[in-house]
C-alpha cells in the first residue's frame, strides 16, 4: 500500500506539473495572440484586433452566400471592394439538420477561405430570429410548432415569429449556439473571425407582442427592477403592471425585455465557451418621427429600448443599426442615437448607394469599429470584365481604397480621440472641426475657394486627425480643407474671420489679426503603419487651401501662424 501511496503522489505532482505547464502555454499563447475584444478609454471604443486598434472595412454578403457552391462569388467582390473584412451567415437549419447533430463544414469552409484569401470574418448566426421570423430554424423543429412555437396575435391566431417564451426554441438555441462557439474556439486558433453576431433583426412585426397565455400572465405581473432602473421609471412603481408604468409603450417594452432576456441566455452560453465580442442588429424605427407602436418591428434593439438590451442581455457588447435610411438628417440621427457612451457604434448593415458612401465618414466621425454595406457579392450581379469597374461596388471601395492601407492608424488616432471626420450635408455647405488652437474648415465643392455645391448630389466627405501641435493628417473626397488659427474658445465664439487677402485664412483675435500659412503639405501614403512621402504640394495647388476630388488623396500638412 504504501508503494502505491508514493505511486499515487507522484502520478499528482506529474498531473498538477503538466496542468501548470499547459495553463502556462496557453497564458503564452493568448498574450501572443490576444482574441478580439471591445475597449474603452474615456468615452470612446476600440475594437483591439492583435492587441492594436482594428477599423472593420466590411462588407455583408447576401443572405444566401454562404455555401461552397457560391463563395467563389464572394471573394472576387471582397478584393474589389478592397475590405479587410467579410460578414457572412451561419445557417441553424444546415448547422442542425437533426437534433443534437452537428455539421461544422460551413464554418470550416468560410474559415479555410476566408484565411486564403488573408481576409477577416464576422459571422452571423440566424437561429431564432431573422428579420422577424423563424424561417433558419432547422426543419425537424419547423413541424413542431406546438413545441417550438410561434407568437400568438390578439385573436389567437399564430404569426410568421417565433415566441420569445417557448422555451423549447430557447434550449435548442443555446444548445445549437454553444456547439458552434466551441466549434469556432478549436477551429479558429488564428481568431480570422472578430465577432459574431446573434441572431438578426430580432422582433416581430405584424402584432405588438406574443398574447399568449404565457405571455399574458407575465404582462399583468409588477414590470422586474432591473427594466425599472434601466428606464429611470420611480421604485414606487415597483408592484405596477406594464400597462401601468408604460402607457402606450407598455407592450414594445414588454417585448424588447422579452426578447433581449431570451437572447442574452443565449449569448451568455455562447460567451461562457468561447469570449469573442457579441452583437445584436437592429431594424429601426424612423428616427426623427418615430411611428406609433406596430409600425415598426417590436422587440429588436430599436432606439427606445436600448437601455431594457442593455439590462436584460449583458453578455452582449454592442447593439447596432441597419441603416436603409438614405436621408441625410435621419441617417446622422440613427448614428447619434447609437454612438453612446456604453455602447461602441458599429455599422454592420447599411445601403451601398453611392448616395449614401459619404456616410462612411459621419461614421469614422463618431469613432466607429466598423462599417459593412450589405450584399455586395455577385450572386446577384455577375462579375465585370477584366479591366471593367463595378458600378454598385464603386462607392463602398472608392472609400475603402482611401483608408485602408492606413486602417491602423486611422483606428488609433480615433480611438486616442485625435480625428474628427464629416460628411457633406445640403443644409450645410461648411462645417469646422476644432483641433484647440486650430480650427479646421470643410466646405464642399471644388476649383480655388471651394464653392459650395449647388447641386442636389451631395458626395463630399473629409477626415483630420492631428498628429501633433501643429501636424494634421487629411484625406476626403470632393472637399475643400484649410486650416486657421482658432483661439481660446471665448475667443473663437467672438473672432472675426475673413480671407484677408483672397488666399490666406485668417482671424481677428484680442485686436490682432492672425494669418495662417502652410510650412508644408506632403502626399503620400501609409504603408505598415508609416507615412510614405511622395511629393511636396505648393503654389496653386495649397495657395487656396487643399481640395480633395474623386481619386485618393492623403496629404501630411504642417502649419503656422505669421
Amino acid at each position: 500500500m504504501r508503494k502505491y501511496g508514493i505511486f499515487a503522489a507522484i502520478l499528482l505532482a506529474s498531473v498538477v506539473g503538466f496542468a501548470a505547464q499547459a495553463q502556462t502555454q496557453d497564458k503564452a499563447q493568448t498574450k501572443a495572440n490576444p482574441i478580439p475584444s471591445i475597449v474603452q478609454q474615456d468615452g470612446r471604443y476600440a475594437l483591439m484586433v492583435d492587441g492594436a486598434p482594428y477599423l472593420m472595412l466590411g462588407m455583408q454578403t447576401n443572405n444566401s452566400s454562404d455555401w461552397p457552391a457560391t463563395l467563389s462569388q464572394v471573394w472576387p467582390a471582397a478584393q474589389a471592394l478592397h475590405v479587410n473584412t467579410v460578414e457572412t451567415p451561419i445557417y441553424w437549419e444546415q448547422f442542425e439538420p437533426k437534433p443534437g447533430q452537428f455539421d461544422y463544414s460551413q464554418i470550416d469552409t468560410v474559415l479555410a477561405q476566408a484565411r486564403a484569401h488573408h481576409l477577416h470574418l464576422v459571422l452571423l448566426w440566424f437561429g431564432t430570429w431573422k428579420n422577424g421570423s423563424q424561417h433558419y430554424m432547422p426543419e425537424w423543429m419547423k413541424l413542431e410548432p406546438e413545441k417550438y412555437s410561434h407568437v400568438v396575435n390578439k385573436r389567437g391566431e399564430p404569426v410568421d415569429s417565433p415566441s420569445p417564451f417557448a422555451q423549447a426554441s430557447l434550449d435548442a438555441d443555446i444548445h445549437a449556439f454553444t456547439a458552434f462557439m466551441k466549434h469556432l474556439k478549436s477551429a479558429d486558433p488564428q481568431h480570422t473571425v472578430l465577432m459574431v453576431q446573434v441572431e438578426n433583426e430580432t422582433g416581430t412585426w405584424g402584432t405588438l407582442r406574443d398574447y399568449s397565455p404565457a405571455s399574458e400572465k407575465l404582462f399583468a405581473a409588477p414590470v422586474p427592477a432591473e427594466v425599472l432602473k434601466a428606464m429611470n421609471v420611480s421604485p414606487g412603481s415597483r408592484t405596477a403592471s406594464w400597462q401601468d408604468v408604460f402607457g402606450t409603450e407598455a407592450e414594445v417594452n414588454f417585448h424588447a425585455w422579452a426578447i433581449a432576456r431570451y437572447v442574452g441566455q443565449i449569448a451568455a452560453a455562447g460567451k461562457a465557451v468561447y469570449p469573442l465580442p457579441l452583437y445584436v442588429n437592429a431594424a429601426l424605427r424612423d428616427p426623427i418621427k418615430p411611428g406609433a407602436p406596430g409600425s415598426y418591428e417590436s422587440g429588436g434593439p430599436t432606439d427606445n429600448v436600448l437601455n431594457i438590451w442593455k439590462a436584460e442581455a449583458p453578455a452582449i457588447d454592442v447593439l447596432a443599426p441597419d441603416i436603409y435610411n438614405n436621408d441625410a438628417t435621419a441617417y446622422l440621427k440613427i448614428l447619434d442615437l447609437y454612438h453612446r457612451p456604453d455602447n461602441a457604434l458599429f455599422v454592420p448593415e447599411t445601403s451601398s448607394s453611392a448616395s449614401t458612401a459619404r456616410f462612411f465618414f459621419s461614421a469614422l466621425g463618431r469613432q466607429t469599429i466598423g462599417y459593412s454595406p450589405f450584399g455586395l457579392d455577385y450572386t446577384r450581379a455577375p462579375a465585370p470584365q477584366s479591366g471593367s469597374q463595378d458600378s454598385f461596388l464603386q462607392p463602398t471601395a472608392q472609400n475603402y481604397i482611401l483608408i485602408g492601407p492606413m486602417m491602423r492608424d486611422i483606428a488609433r488616432l480615433n480611438f486616442e480621440g485625435k480625428l474628427q471626420a464629416v460628411a457633406e450635408e445640403t443644409s450645410q455647405p461648411t462645417q469646422t472641426l476644432h483641433f484647440g488652437e486650430w480650427d479646421a474648415v470643410v466646405t464642399y465643392g471644388s476649383g480655388r475657394g471651394a464653392a459650395p455645391r449647388q447641386g442636389t448630389d451631395p458626395s463630399g466627405r473629409a477626415l483630420v486627425a492631428q498628429l501633433k501641435d501643429n501636424q494634421f493628417l487629411v484625406a476626403g473626397f470632393n472637399a475643400h480643407v484649410d486650416f486657421r488659427p482658432a483661439g481660446t474658445e471665448q475667443q473663437r465664439k467672438s473672432q472675426q474671420i475673413v480671407n484677408g487677402t483672397g488666399q490666406t485664412p485668417s482671424a481677428q483675435i484680442d485686436g490682432k489679426w492672425i494669418h495662417r500659412q502652410f510650412l508644408k503639405v506632403e502626399e503620400g501614403t501609409y504603408e505598415n503603419g508609416a507615412f510614405k512621402f511622395k511629393r511636396i504640394l505648393n503654389g496653386d495647388q495649397t495657395d487656396y487651401g487643399l481640395n480633395f476630388s474623386s481619386a485618393p488623396l492623403v496629404l501630411r500638412v504642417s502649419v503656422a501662424t505669421y
